[in-house]
């Protein structure tokens, strides 16, 4: 059974978003005015290729040393899949998903990213979203109950 994305987040994340950045972008352009706004968002987005590619280059070869000494790559991999959000979030015209995106991004700041990634990760697949965790744990019909003998 498929989970529907709720229609309030859906709001959210295609109204309400864009409209706090138009609002932000339109307050610093008229403290700071028009052409040093753009010229400040353009250069946001230099910044945030630039952090990309250092910090990607870097979970690149984390993860591939985590391979080599045949460890789950579990942290890497994490961070580099909030790495590509923070980018994308870079990338983006806008302050207010430009800090959201630093904050994917930065080396000190990411351990937090990674809880929020592993708490989300844990209630997908335990199925603990609505349910509490006895009910998401005890067993279907089409479990088979066994012990794994070495």
């Amino acid at each position: 059974m498929r989970r529907r994305i709720p229609w309030w987040l859906l709001l959210v994340a295609f109204v309400l978003v864009p409209l706090v950045e138009i609002y932000v972008i339109i307050q610093i352009g008229q403290v700071i005015g028009a052409w040093w706004t753009i010229l400040l968002l353009v250069a946001d987005s230099v910044f945030g290729t630039w952090l990309v590619r250092r910090e990607g280059g870097r979970a690149w070869r984390a993860l591939m040393t985590a391979l080599r000494d045949g460890r789950m790559p579990a942290r890497e991999l994490a961070d580099g899949a909030l790495i590509v959000v923070g980018g994308t979030l870079m990338i983006t015209p806008g302050f207010v998903s430009d800090v959201a995106g630093v904050l994917c991004i930065l080396p000190f700041t990411r351990p937090l990213g990674r809880r929020v990634l592993a708490r989300v990760i844990n209630r997908r697949l335990l199925g603990t979203g609505r349910r509490g965790p006895r009910e998401a744990r005890r067993p279907g019909p089409d479990v088979v109950r066994g012990e794994v003998v070495d």
